[in-house]
Order: structure tokens, then C-alpha cells, then sequence
């Protein structure tokens, strides 16, 4: 499958800091890839070198077949980009602030292009409301509507559904699938891991550092985590899971503890030492245990904690 975009080595530095480090990175053309990491792990500074905002200080790549670096112009012509915050004028109604984007990018027909446009994404029956009385899904809706208006081949959508209710969460997606289909590339960075499992393909980073790419399931069979899910016996005994994580977090073998509801999961990668560890605890009569398969979830706290820990020992700010 070809690549849409294609970079190695990208870097990019602002001062002492070093956002993005050396990252390689293919996404795969009618793709949706899943762009994940902790908050100031490089994500928004990636997708703003790979839309010509910034220029890279280290590497280079491709997107669309356009050189990063020296065609930045060409690449905005086939992209669209949609930022974390609402950018659009929120004193103009919808189809106002369609009609001017279509404009600024030159494109032709403007009133049946907007109207197919308001049709599609359902905001026919808004067109005449102004933007910036619109609840946050629905000003979702209309920055999508305003960075596709013009086709691009190439979508980047950073962290688009952040404080947006459950439901308009689903509507967005389900529109970004029906845009895949149609043959455009999406590079969706995302918290959620409900929208990362939508997606076809995954990217991690952390400190700048790609740390794992694949799909989902290839992400959570490379971390090789032997997994146990444990539940307090009593449920009234709500201290007892929260004692338990703080004897075990430290022990050799147990590299992730995390609750999950009323749950708490307890894995590691060297599936001797973990249960060498959890030998005492196994039999303790206020606990149940029972053997779990790691979620993608696991594998992500499982990646962060191992990033953590070179980051620290590299002296890198934790």
C-alpha cells in the first residue's frame, strides 16, 4: 500500500526543547491513522511540519509526494487541516463562513459547492445561525465541513472531538470513515481510546519519539503483556485495591497497574517474574483474580511507563 505521507528522521527544536525526535513515520494512502501520545509529546508539531506551518529542522519527508521542505505551497493546496481550537468567525452564520473559505481557496460554484457541502454534514437546517452560538459538537461539524470543502487528498485532525459530547463524538467519526472510504487520508490525533480503536492504523509517541505503529491488535501483541484483572472480594472495601496497587507498584515483574472501574489490572511482560511477584498476593482472601487479555489501553500505559523510565534515566524531563 502506498504512502500518503512519508517522513524520516523529522525533527524539530524550539529553543532547548526538542519536540519531535528523529521521527519515521509512513501513513498509508485512504487510510485513517490514529495519532496518540501524552499531552507535549510532539503531536500537534508534527502535523503542523507535515502541512508546511513549520519547517523542520532534522529530516525531511514527503506528503502527497510534495517535499516538506522545499514545496510547502503544493502541500496546502491538497490538505486540509483542522486545528484543536475553532478558528472560524464566529460572528458570521455557517453558510457565511463557508462561502468565504470556498472564496480564499478559489474554487468555483461557491453556492452549489456550499450547499452540498451543509448537506452532507447535515447543516442545512443551521445554515443560517451564527457560528458562535453553536454547541461544541456542532462547531465541530462546521470546522470539518470548512477544511474539506475544497476535497483535499490529505486530512489532519488535531485532537478534533476534545470537550465534545459522546454522541456528536460518534456522528464526527462516522463522517471521517465515510471520507476514508471516498479515498481521502486521515492522520487523527486523539486521547480517546474508543476513537483510536476506529481507526485502521495507530502511531505512539512519546518525548517526541514514535514508540510503537501498527494496528491496534499489532500494537497489544508487541507489548507482550501477561495480564490479570483483580476485584476487591468485598465491594464495600473500596481501599483495599488502592493498598494493593501501592504494595505491588515496584515490584520486579509488574510493569503496569492501572484501575479500570472496579477493577485493577495487573501485567507485565515477563510473565515469571509477574507471577513470581504476585505469588504472596494470589491467595490473599480479599482479593478475586483472574487471568484478562491486555486491552489497548494496557499496551499504551505499558509503552508510556517503559518512555518514562528512559526519559528519566536520559535526564529528559518527566
Amino acid at each position: 500500500m502506498t504512502a500518503a505521507i512519508r517522513v524520516r528522521d523529522l525533527s524539530k527544536r524550539f529553543g532547548a526543547r526538542l519536540a519531535v525526535d528523529a521521527l519515521s513515520l509512513d501513513v498509508p494512502r485512504g487510510r485513517i491513522m490514529g495519532f496518540l501520545g501524552p499531552n507535549g509529546s510532539g503531536k500537534t508539531t508534527t502535523l503542523r511540519m507535515l502541512c508546511g506551518l513549520l519547517t523542520p529542522d532534522g529530516g525531511g519527508g514527503s506528503c502527497l509526494g510534495y517535499d516538506l521542505r522545499t514545496q510547502a505551497a503544493r502541500i496546502k493546496r491538497h490538505i486540509g487541516y483542522m486545528t484543536q481550537k475553532f478558528s472560524l468567525y464566529e460572528d458570521l452564520t455557517i453558510q457565511e463562513n463557508l462561502e468565504f473559505i470556498a472564496r480564499v481557496h478559489g474554487l468555483g460554484g461557491v453556492r452549489m459547492l456550499v450547499s452540498e457541502t451543509l448537506a452532507r454534514l447535515g447543516l442545512q437546517d443551521r445554515r443560517r445561525q451564527l457560528a458562535g452560538q453553536l454547541s461544541g459538537g456542532w462547531k465541530q461539524r462546521l470546522a470539518l465541513a470548512a477544511c474539506t470543502l475544497h476535497r483535499p487528498q490529505v486530512l489532519l485532525l488535531d485532537e478534533p472531538t476534545a470537550g465534545v459530547d459522546p454522541a456528536a463524538r460518534r456522528d464526527f467519526w462516522d463522517e471521517i470513515h465515510a471520507l476514508a472510504a471516498e479515498g481521502m487520508t486521515v492522520l487523527v490525533s486523539t486521547h480517546y481510546m474508543d476513537e483510536a480503536e476506529r481507526c485502521h492504523v495507530l502511531a505512539y509517541i512519546a518525548y517526541g519519539k514514535l514508540l510503537a505503529a501498527g494496528s491496534a491488535q499489532e500494537i497489544i501483541d508487541r507489548a507482550g503483556l501477561t495480564l490479570y484483572s483483580v476485584h476487591a472480594a468485598d465491594p464495600a472495601d473500596g481501599g483495599a485495591l488502592g493498598a494493593l496497587a501501592a504494595q505491588l507498584r515496584g515490584c520486579p515483574g509488574v510493569d503496569v497497574i492501572a484501575p479500570f472501574g472496579n477493577a485493577l489490572h495487573v501485567g507485565g511482560v515477563d510473565a515469571r517474574a509477574l507471577d513470581g511477584a504476585l505469588s504472596p498476593v494470589f491467595d490473599d482472601a480479599r482479593f478475586r483474580w483472574a487471568a484478562s487479555s491486555a486491552s489497548l489501553e494496557d499496551a499504551f500505559i505499558h509503552l508510556m511507563a517503559r518512555a518514562r523510565a528512559a526519559g528519566t534515566a536520559a535526564g529528559a524531563p518527566s
